[in-house]
């Protein structure tokens, strides 16, 4: 075992930790997507 295994900064779960980016990453490129049709329907 090294160095760096026994003093861990972050005991979080990976999984929680990716998930969690997953879901953030989709709901502003799903905003991002609506804020670009709301402007297509107001303009058209």
């Amino acid at each position: 075992m090294n160095k760096f295994e026994k003093n861990v900064q972050s005991k979080n779960n990976d999984v929680i930790d990716s998930g969690l980016a997953f879901v953030v990453g989709f709901a502003a490129l799903t905003l991002i997507y609506v804020i670009a049709q709301v402007f297509g329907i107001v303009a058209g």
